[in-house]
């Protein structure tokens, strides 16, 4: 079976939940599933899974959150070649620059050698109906791409 790695910050709850979505899918689809806190892992745990998604919220009007920034900075030096990668959040409309941390984690992602597997699910504050089925569909395309 394939391992799913999901590593998310969340400061209200949004995130968390959005992770636990698309853990669950992943589970239903057969997959070995981790869900952590960005505090309480590093970004080399990637290494040993199959996908590497990321959940994050952004800070303000573009800002990454402070406690994710040492795994973002980390994943940089990190080869993620033959992994799958996907990225999802939770951000605010009313700011200027939508879900940027999403967008922040995708170039970084693309620098470590990781194929795209989906494309980036962006929630406004919580996920309603119509995100969950985004956030499900999320989960299937990159169970696809596992083959």
């Amino acid at each position: 079976m394939a391992l799913a790695k999901i590593i998310y910050a969340s400061m209200t709850g949004n995130t968390e939940e959005i992770a636990d979505i698309v853990g669950q899918k992943l589970e239903e689809l057969g997959h070995d599933v981790e869900v952590d806190e960005c505090t309480t892992v590093d970004a080399s745990d990637f290494e040993d899974a199959d996908l590497a998604i990321v959940a994050t919220y952004t800070y303000g009007d573009s800002d990454l959150p402070d406690e994710i920034v040492d795994l973002y900075e980390d994943l940089a030096d990190l080869d993620l070649s033959g992994k799958i990668y996907g990225v999802v959040g939770s951000g605010d409309t009313f700011y200027d620059y939508f879900c940027k941390a999403v967008d922040d984690f995708e170039e970084q992602f693309a620098q470590t050698g990781a194929e795209k597997g989906a494309e980036s699910v962006k929630v406004d504050l919580a996920a309603e109906d119509e995100d969950i089925e985004k956030l499900e569909a999320f989960a299937e395309t990159l169970s696809a791409k596992l083959g």
